[in-house]
């Protein structure tokens, strides 16, 4: 094995190639190439197999990352992927928009030591991606039916791990989904140039000739209430993610011109996906030839700015009112949107939108600094005196995050208990709610979050619902 590990000092770190910005500019295709075999081994081998390995120990779903990298350097490509998916239960999804940076990546001896991190994304993404293409990949096989029903509420990330490992364990699993396509953020959310929807798509549909039921275009609440599908099943999953967009608290916000990020990127992605979507044809949800200003500074603030880029934008800005060591999104998506022509406006905050209620033609920003720490233990920002500034915008798309929709109300289930911020309360241990035999998972419960963090919870979810049940089954039978 060390002949073959251990090799950081001799091998530079190397990602796959990646696409030109002016190539890329130009379409929604993901930006990467795939690694080849002898490359995807070469990096691997660069691993120093730690003692304690802080890529494992960071990654929320604890992938043996060590050992699978271990058996792509030997060429053990089936078995790196046998391990790689035992622990996750759409691999070639995080490798492609985990944030591994803040993560696995992040933690790497390695990488402390000044060699430069593993690039354990890119040979996760290989590894899965080559298992699709041999058939290593397996059909969903149902256990041992057991008379037993779990109904899902969400088809995201939280919902789909979760559906898989209640199907595997014998029981009958039904996801409903307000979208008419499964996947939620994953289909809808994430641009095609981080995550191209077959690969979301492949994963849903062997969910579904799994045994999986989706019943999609469906509300609850609309459809049926929470009660109601409480009655349908013997345990109900609430993994219904978050989707209610902060507000831009300034003059001209309600302007036309001023869009949502989640219904701009939604309106791209059915596009993309062959939809026809009204708003975007009448250039309501379209930033082609307008100038763009993206107000936020995570990740769906990057996918909105790399995404007018795409749709041929005169010119995009993203305003940010803390700078750039402080924001929250990832650092290497940042620089993907500053090759694209992205022009980042740091320390500086909205404070109007120009024009009328019919036409939005600039946005009004003020300079910031940054002064004492905060509640949250980070500095807060402070308006600079006398720092007002104009920008050009006929499209101002605020990605300022997303809190949770008012499910008691929503589920006509006031019973529901909800936190302070309106996540669901759901016991740490348990993950029940407060209704017996309802359980959550994901950003419904811990806030919007990262799509790895959703995998965790639906899968810990699932053991919960499981031991769970099988317990209310042993009562019955005695």
């Amino acid at each position: 094995m060390a002949e073959r590990m251990l090799k950081f000092t001799t091998v530079e770190r190397a990602t796959p190639a990646k696409r030109a910005a002016q190539t890329r500019s130009g379409d929604f295709h993901e930006i990467y190439a795939d690694f080849i075999d002898a490359k995807a081994a070469e990096q691997a081998s660069r691993c120093s197999q730690c003692g304690i390995p802080f890529c494992q120990t960071h990654c929320p779903l604890h992938n043996n990352i060590p050992d699978w990298l271990r058996m792509t350097a030997e060429g053990r490509l089936q078995e790196a992927y046998a391990l790689s998916q035992a622990t996750n239960s759409m691999p070639e999804i995080c490798g492609r928009i985990c944030p591994q940076d803040r993560l696995c990546e992040g933690s790497c001896t390695i990488e402390q030591s000044g060699h430069g991190t593993v690039t354990i994304g890119a040979v996760e993404r290989y590894l899965t991606d080559k298992a699709w293409e041999e058939g290593w990949v397996q059909p969903l096989r149902a256990g041992p039916a057991r008379g037993q029903s779990v109904g899902i509420i969400g088809a995201g990330p939280a919902g789909l791990a979760a559906a898989e490992r209640l199907r595997e364990a014998g029981y009958d699993v039904t996801v409903y989904d307000r979208h008419d396509r499964a996947g939620g953020l994953l289909i809808y959310g994430i641009p095609g140039f981080k995550l191209e929807k077959d690969v979301v798509e492949r994963r849903t549909q062997r969910l579904a000739d799994g045994g999986v039921e989706f019943k999609l275009s469906f509300e609850v609440g609309r459809d049926a209430s929470l009660d109601e599908l409480r009655a349908r099943h013997d345990s109900i999953l609430i993994a219904a993610g978050v989707y209610a967009a902060r507000e831009l608290i300034a003059p001209g916000s309600g302007s036309s011109g001023v869009a949502a990020a989640l219904d701009y990127l939604i309106a791209s992605n059915r596009v993309g996906l062959g939809d026809s979507v009204p708003a975007y044809d009448s250039g309501e949800l379209n930033a082609a030839g307008r100038n763009v200003v993206v107000v936020g500074g995570g990740d769906t603030a990057m996918d909105c700015v790399r995404t007018a880029v795409r749709q041929g934008a005169k010119s995009v800005t993203c305003l940010y009112r803390r700078d750039r060591a402080n924001m929250p999104g990832s650092a290497r998506e940042v620089a993907h949107a500053e090759e694209e022509g992205v022009v980042f406006e740091w320390l500086a905050a909205p404070r109007a939108v120009l024009g009328d209620a019919g036409h939005a033609d600039g946005l009004r920003a003020v300079r910031m600094r940054l002064g004492p720490p905060d509640a949250s233990g980070r500095q807060a920002p402070e308006e600079v005196e006398g720092g007002d500034f104009d920008l050009p915008a006929g499209l101002v798309i605020k990605a300022l995050g997303f809190d949770p929709e008012d499910l008691p109300n929503l589920f006509s289930a006031p019973d529901l208990a909800v936190s302070r911020w309106g996540t669901v309360k759901a016991d740490f241990k348990t993950m029940q709610t407060s209704l017996p035999g309802v359980f959550a998972a994901g950003d419904i419960v811990r806030g919007a979050s990262l799509v790895v963090w959703a995998i965790r919870d639906g899968r810990d979810a699932a053991d919960a619902i499981h031991q769970h049940l099988s317990q209310r089954a042993l009562l019955a039978a005695e």
